[in-house]
């Protein structure tokens, strides 16, 4: 299995996003899940005459929580603050400190708790903060194409990167190792680093909150969340799986959204005016994290179980996030189900356009992979668009009536 080496630092293409938005806004805040590669993406970035701080180090965390004014007085921007949520009460002295001197680029900080920071952010920082969300590691970008640009539904065929395409075994051993940069550097590791990961962060993030009493029924609930990605999130399943109730199990789901380790995707409906969501779609943000939660300890044994499907599709959508994310956008997408069994992967809005996105594990898709995306309803004011179907063949396939496989190694 191939690795990066350990000196090697992988270019991340938020980087041109976060240098544009430093350009415009005082301030830029880049959150994301721990261990994505926040910090060491921004000490790459970090301009010449900018300090860096981490607040992991309790003693500054004490004296920024304690007199988050004199703090900043002592650390004069442009300063970047890393894991900011242990203090937010810098947030406040920060904008009175932006709004007293109104310049690009004066403080970068950086997050992995959402849950403590985003109130504070919206709070006392509106208007004066350009926010992006870091993903752990993306195809391209481990294959050094740090430019990607975001995927294209109108022309799929421009999106392919050809350089990445490969075949399914080791497309599943890429989803199986996941896009974390330390199990990127060091695949013989996996086991260990996701056994420590989860402790660290059960210890350190969800320890903390006040509303979760019980490690061990959260720990539960995330493994029997990581053996439903893909799939349409119930409450009562997963409060079952823990031992909880439902209202808790729904309160620590959101816990798990918030720290960036999942996300839920919503179901498509016409009218957009009267969005009567019914059930979410769970998707983890790092495959190789849902791997080790569900017990799949290979990509051998992960691409021949029951899960393979799943996981293919948890792997498109979160290549498909990252690719909009890391261009500092976020796209219009949902998925389909209506009562009479018909179901749509994805449903992507873009222009006025609406693009229905399948995922399918064959090298050869045909036209009955896509009986459904022809009869999606839209809005008077869309135009339905042809399909795409991300499949497993190793080159694109034109296929009738404007569709198009997509090889989901190009992605």
């Amino acid at each position: 299995m191939n690795g990066v080496k350990d000196s090697e630092f992988v270019l991340r293409s938020m980087s041109h996003k976060i240098e544009e938005l430093s350009h415009f806004y005082p301030c830029v805040l880049l959150t994301g899940a721990r261990q994505v590669g926040k910090s060491t993406l921004l000490r790459h970035m970090l301009p010449e005459k900018m300090r860096y701080l981490t607040l992991d180090d309790y003693q500054l965390a004490a004296v920024a929580k304690g007199d988050p004014m004199g703090f900043l007085d002592a650390y004069e921007a442009p300063l970047c603050i890393d894991e900011v949520q242990h203090a937010p009460e810098l947030f406040r002295a920060i904008k009175m400190k932006v709004d007293a001197d109104r310049r690009p680029g004066m403080y970068w900080l950086t997050g992995s708790q959402r849950f403590h920071m985003m109130k504070g952010v919206s709070d006392s920082l509106a208007g004066r903060i350009g926010i992006v969300d870091l993903y752990s590691l993306s195809q391209q970008e481990l294959r050094g194409n740090d430019m990607a640009v975001g995927f294209e539904p109108a022309n799929p065929r421009e999106s392919v990167s050809e350089a990445s395409l490969c075949g399914i075994r080791e497309l599943y051993e890429r989803i199986w190792l996941g896009g974390y940069p330390e199990v990127v550097r060091h695949p013989d590791m996996w086991g260990d680093f996701f056994r420590d990961y989860v402790q660290t962060y059960l210890e350190r993030d969800v320890r903390s909150l006040s509303q979760v009493g019980d490690l061990g029924a959260f720990s539960k609930l995330m493994r029997s969340a990581a053996m439903r990605t893909g799939q349409q999130l119930v409450y009562s399943d997963l409060a079952r799986d823990a031992g909880v109730s439902p209202k808790t199990a729904a309160m620590w789901v959101s816990i798990l959204q918030a720290s960036g380790i999942l996300e839920l995707l919503e179901p498509y409906h016409v009218n957009t005016t009267k969005r009567l969501a019914k059930t979410p779609k769970l998707y983890f943000c790092d495959t190789g994290l849902c791997c080790w939660l569900a017990g799949w300890h290979s990509a051998e044994l992960v691409m021949e179980s029951p899960f393979s499907g799943a996981i293919l599709e948890t792997w498109v959508y979160g290549q498909l996030m990252r690719r909009y994310a890391n261009a500092g956008m976020r796209p219009t997408i949902s998925y389909y189900r209506d009562l009479d069994g018909a179901e749509i992967d994805f449903v992507l809005e873009s222009n006025g356009g609406v693009y229905p996105l399948e995922v399918k594990r064959t090298a050869a898709p045909t036209e009955s992979d896509l009986r459904w995306c022809r009869k999606l309803p839209v809005a008077a004011w869309a135009e339905l668009k042809p399909a795409t179907v991300f499949c497993t063949a190793e080159m694109p396939r034109p296929m009738l009536h404007g569709a198009f496989g997509f090889p989901i190694s190009g992605l």
